[in-house]
């Protein structure tokens, strides 16, 4: 009777180690899948598609992370499968000029991956279309604190009141400048005061050192021009977004002044002049005193220039704005593998693993609010005036998003074109554009 006793007790012990044990696991188990300092699978069911015991694949396509970038990509998966194992992740890369084509291509076929990448420009187009998951109840669900995330570049996937997508990176434009050449034109550097007179100015000293060397260049489309009209107090829509108010003074004024940098003083250089160079290939080989690009260009620029360069603050006119751009990652509606789908969107966009390997890239800016991580971004060189990207943040504007958008940005590009190579006149050309946006585009 007593060895009875005696074995009860031991095996009630032996129970007991179990349980404490197995416990200790589950509580490391909850530390390892942080994401972005919280758990992003702690409210998630045993028996969800999370569970390591199941083998889950996962298809993966995007367009930013291309050419060096998608080495980077492929860290940051390699990270994620550090902590999920069990899960595949097939990884596709499409071109960003056909990837929109390619995409709604799949979902009507009924072959959308599980995880995709959408800018915010066209993100609405695809919510619109019922093709999304919304997240809100998942976020909940995990506990998940979006308060992570760059509100601005959060909300960029906000529609109806729904959050449809996690941002991966947020961007600005800035004023890019050579320095050596404007030390041989014996100009002041740019300064958060400059105005298109300044700019101006700049340009033609730096036009006339060489035949071949050229003083702006900013590209001479949509969201170019949406932009700079913004900076010249002017408006393509009315303040309910009912109307398109593209032949309106300002907008003309506007027009002419990027116009005449390229037809009348030649300051900027024309598809003639470029023959086959891109604008970014132009600044790094020496020939271009200024640009107004986005800060993925920091990378390229930093490997490439073999010269001294910073970056500014654009100059405005009656005002100044500049771009906000953000991409994010989406999840199908059709999704067998929700949870999943959205632990590894969180981990790509949030995580400590994710976030310190787009810093070290230079890949944009990680869509966290996270101090030390701005801190570490602006401490690094080049170039010295990084405070540049964090003071633009004032002046942000982010061209409408709605459904047509792509078609609304075509029309605009066509006529554009026709007064940037002497077509038409710039009035003309907003006249007509005007006409066919009020017979082709619904704005509301």
């Amino acid at each position: 009777m007593k060895k009875v006793k005696l074995i009860s007790i031991l095996l009630a012990m032996l129970l007991m180690c179990t349980l404490i044990f197995s416990g200790c696991q589950n509580n490391d188990k909850v530390d390892d899948t942080k994401s972005g300092g919280q758990s992003t699978t702690s409210k998630i069911s045993d028996d969800s598609d999370s569970s390591n015991s199941k083998k889950v694949t996962l298809k993966f396509e995007q367009f930013s992370g291309s050419g060096e970038n998608e080495e980077f990509l492929k860290q940051m998966i390699a990270e994620y499968k550090k902590l999920y194992p069990n899960v595949d992740v097939k990884l596709q890369t499409i071109g960003f000029n056909d990837y929109f084509t390619q995409m709604m291509a799949k979902i009507s076929a009924g072959q959308a991956p599980d995880v995709f990448e959408l800018n915010f420009e066209n993100f609405v187009t695809y919510a619109k279309k019922d093709v999304l998951m919304p997240l809100d109840d998942i976020i909940k669900e995990a506990d998940y604190d979006v308060s992570i995330y760059n509100q601005k570049a959060l909300n960029a996937f906000v529609i109806d009141n729904k959050q449809y997508g996690l941002p991966n990176s947020f961007s600005n434009v800035l004023l890019f400048y050579n320095k050596d050449l404007f030390d041989k034109a014996e100009i002041s550097y740019p300064t958060n005061e400059w105005t298109w007179d300044d700019t101006i100015e700049a340009a033609e000293k730096i036009r006339s050192l060489d035949k071949n060397i050229f003083g702006i260049f900013r590209p001479v489309t949509f969201n170019e021009f949406y932009k700079v009209v913004k900076q010249n107090d002017g408006a393509l829509f009315n303040d309910d977004m009912t109307q398109f108010t593209v032949n309106r003074p300002e907008n003309i004024e506007t027009l002419q002044f990027m116009v005449d940098a390229l037809l009348k003083s030649n300051v900027m250089p024309t598809e003639e002049q470029l023959a086959g160079m891109g604008d970014w290939d132009l600044f790094k080989a020496g020939r271009l005193g200024m640009l107004t690009t986005g800060v993925w260009a920091i990378p390229d620029f930093t490997r490439d220039c073999d010269f001294d360069w910073d970056i500014a603050i654009e100059p405005g006119n009656k005002q100044k704005a500049t771009h906000f751009f953000s991409n994010g990652y989406v999840i199908s509606k059709d999704t067998k593998n929700a949870e999943t789908a959205f632990e590894f969107a969180s981990f790509l966009t949030s995580s400590k693993e994710a976030v310190d390997i787009r810093l070290d890239a230079g890949w944009e800016l990680p869509p966290v609010s996270d101090a030390e991580v701005i801190e570490k971004y602006k401490t690094m060189t080049p170039p010295e005036n990084r405070q540049a990207v964090f003071d633009s943040i004032d002046y942000l504007v982010t061209p409408p998003v709605i459904e047509q958008y792509k078609e609304m940005e075509d029309l605009f590009n066509k006529y554009l074109t026709e007064a940037s190579t002497g077509k038409t006149s710039v009035e003309n050309a907003l006249d007509k554009c005007q006409k066919e946006l009020e017979e082709k585009i619904t704005l509301k």
